[in-house]
């Protein structure tokens, strides 16, 4: 009896320890664990010292940008870059206009190099063998200015670039995509457009020297372009540059540089270049544009005989120059007068080509 119990007993031991194991993995028979108590969000304090003050870092930038000339770096460029990146959101438009040309200024006495005559020399040849030969520009390298020396080192950083202007001749130039992305972004819509539009013009230059270096294709697309831009922003604090582009690039289209003209005679269509034919014809097309109307009249000017021209747009004494005793001459004058294109050349005192501003 005592032997059948202590067996029944160690069975139903065995059993309730089954049960409770399995009601632990189901149920949990073990001791409760402890709930995890809700945190709460912890606010991380910052040192009072590491809280950029606004209104002080913008009070100062104009002192910081005076600070910078030719022998400062290009972190302390960036430095201040990043600090206009803060200060323009909170500026008027007015305060912008300041900054903007503190920065040129800026950038005017950094990219300035004071170079002796052996220097200039040196400069000259390692540009000749940067354009020509580059793998030999390192013989003139190290007889370079320590500035050059250095501002060659680091193109490409704070928006710093080096350009051929001409005849293997390097020019130090800030990017004209410095203004579009530190401060058309903050900018009023019509500056801003301005600015960012021409920075990417200007990207490629439109000429150099006096032979065009982009196609009539892309002349038309610019030329439009400031026609409409003017349509849409009459009152744009840059109203008169964009009527300058368009003027230049009007002349570009129909007349070409003096090393790269449209046509030598503009006796017919056969003796203008083809792919400026080609666009004019296309542009007379269209419809409410002034540009169209002037391709539209240079198509009617290829029609009238010299006798015609001479009887119908005579050229003014007054506007008569030494090109205009030759044939081409004449006939670039008639041609000028007859589109109502007011000036053949540049501006001296202006350049629209190789920044995101006229200077």
């Amino acid at each position: 009896m005592t032997v059948f119990f202590r067996e029944r007993l160690s069975v139903k031991t065995v059993l309730a320890y089954i049960v409770c194991v399995s009601l632990a993995l189901l149920l949990g028979c073990q001791k409760p664990q402890p709930q995890p108590i809700e945190q709460q969000p912890q606010t991380q304090s910052v040192p009072q010292d590491e809280i950029v003050d606004l209104s002080l870092l913008c009070k100062n930038i104009e002192k910081n940008i005076a600070s910078i000339d030719a022998e400062r770096t290009t972190f302390a460029l960036e430095q201040i870059n990043q600090d206009l990146k803060l200060c323009l959101p909170l500026s008027n438009f007015e305060e912008q206009k300041h900054f903007l040309s503190l920065s040129n200024q800026m950038y005017r006495k950094f990219l300035t190099v004071n170079r002796n005559a052996a220097q200039q020399a040196a400069f000259e040849h390692y540009a000749f063998d940067l354009s020509q030969h580059p793998t030999l520009q390192q013989n003139h390298f190290e007889q370079l200015n320590l500035r050059d020396q250095y501002l060659l080192k680091h193109t490409g950083q704070a928006y710093i670039e080096v350009i051929d202007v001409g005849d293997g001749q390097l020019q130090y130039r800030r990017s004209p995509e410095y203004l579009a992305k530190i401060f058309a972004p903050y900018m009023p819509p019509a500056e801003q457009i301005f600015i960012e539009n021409l920075a990417a013009q200007n990207m490629q230059p439109a000429f150099t020297e006096s032979r065009l270096s982009i196609e009539p294709h892309e002349i038309v697309n610019r030329a439009l372009f400031w026609e409409e831009y003017l349509k849409q922003y009459p009152n744009s604090s840059y109203r008169k540059d964009a009527r300058y582009l368009l003027q230049r690039y009007s002349v570009f289209l129909f007349l070409g540089l003096d090393d790269s003209p449209v046509s030598e005679s503009y006796i017919d269509r056969y003796a203008i270049q083809n792919s400026a034919m080609e666009e004019i014809e296309k542009l007379a097309k269209l419809k409410n544009s002034t540009l169209a109307a002037q391709a539209n009249k240079f198509l009617q000017f290829l029609q009238l005989s010299e006798a015609q021209r001479l009887q119908h747009i005579p050229v003014q004494t007054a506007k008569k120059t030494a090109s205009s005793s030759t044939e081409s001459g004449l006939a670039q004058q008639q041609l000028a007068q007859y589109l109502g294109l007011s000036s053949l050349q540049p501006s001296p005192t202006r350049d629209c080509f190789s920044d995101a501003i006229c200077h």
